[in-house]
């Protein structure tokens, strides 16, 4: 309701959608922990099978398939964070409009 809270949630957007284009990237910082373990157990297992000699197909899918979940889970936050920020712009400006139509004091 109040322009901080708006300001509040830009700063949020702006930090949540930093985190979506670098795991876009591939980079590893803006993932939860439970994401950071299943990369890191995806790379051990693929380091272990090409140490083998063997094709790490399946963990680089694995790795891959980690990476867009993250990806969906930082779109699905972005999405809330921008639903929440049109319904306090909303509701500040219903706030205006009731202010304006009392009158003139």
């Amino acid at each position: 309701m109040r322009n901080a809270d708006i300001r509040r949630l830009d700063r949020e957007i702006q930090a949540t959608t930093k985190k979506l284009e670098a795991v876009r990237r591939g980079e590893w910082w803006p993932l939860n922990s439970r994401e950071r373990r299943a990369m890191a157990r995806a790379l051990a297992g693929g380091a272990y099978k090409v140490a083998r000699g063997r094709s790490a197909g399946r963990a680089e899918k694995r790795m891959d398939a980690t990476g867009n979940a993250a990806e969906m889970r930082l779109n699905a936050e972005l999405t809330a964070l921008h639903g929440e920020r049109q319904r306090l712009i909303t509701e500040a400006a219903r706030a205006k409009a009731a202010k304006k139509a009392r009158g003139w004091f």
